[in-house]
C-alpha cells in the first residue's frame, strides 16, 4: 500500500530475502527517489538468530545482507547508500572487527556514517545498521 503526501508517493518496502519486520514498521520506505531502511540487526531472512557463538564478523557479515537484499528489492544497492548508522553493545570490543567486515563492502564507495554505542539492541543482538539510500534511476532526485 502506498500513500501520497504533497507530491511524494511513500512506497514501504517488503521482500523475503530479509528478516521481516517484527512490529508496526516496514523494511524500508521508498519516497522522492531515497530508501530509508530501518534497523537490521544479525537475523537471517527466515527471521532466525545466527546459531549461538557467531562472531560479530558472521553477524556483520549478516546485518550487510540483509541491507543489500532489502536494497536490492528497492532498485538500489550497497553503493548507493548515502548515510549508514552503525550501533553496537560495546564499542571496545567490537569497533575494530566490525570495521574489518564493512570495510570490505565499502572500501571504494564510502556513504557517510555515524557508529555509536549503545546499552543495549533487540534481541539481546550486539550490533544493529540502518541506511538511506538513492534509487539506481536517481532521475527523481
Amino acid at each position: 500500500m502506498s500513500a501520497k503526501r504533497s507530491n511524494s508517493t511513500i512506497t514501504p518496502v517488503r521482500t523475503s530475502q530479509a528478516p521481516p519486520p517484527a512490529a508496526s514498521y516496514s523494511q524500508a520506505i521508498k519516497v522522492n527517489g531515497f530508501i530509508y531502511v530501518s534497523g537490521q540487526i544479525p537475523y537471517t531472512p527466515d527471521n532466525k538468530p545466527l546459531p549461538e557463538g557467531a562472531t560479530l564478523a558472521e553477524q556483520a557479515e549478516q546485518v550487510i545482507q540483509n541491507v543489500s537484499n532489502i536494497l536490492e528489492a528497492s532498485n538500489s544497492s550497497l553503493n548507493h547508500i548515502v548515510k549508514a548508522n552503525i550501533f553496537l553493545t560495546d564499542m571496545q570490543a567490537q569497533f575494530g572487527e566490525f570495521n574489518q567486515v564493512y570495510a570490505k563492502y565499502f572500501s571504494e564507495h564510502k556513504p557517510a556514517r555515524s557508529c555509536v554505542a549503545v546499552k543495549e539492541l533487540p534481541l539481546g543482538v550486539p550490533l544493529e545498521m540502518e541506511v538511506v539510500a538513492v534509487e539506481r534511476d536517481d532521475t527523481k532526485l
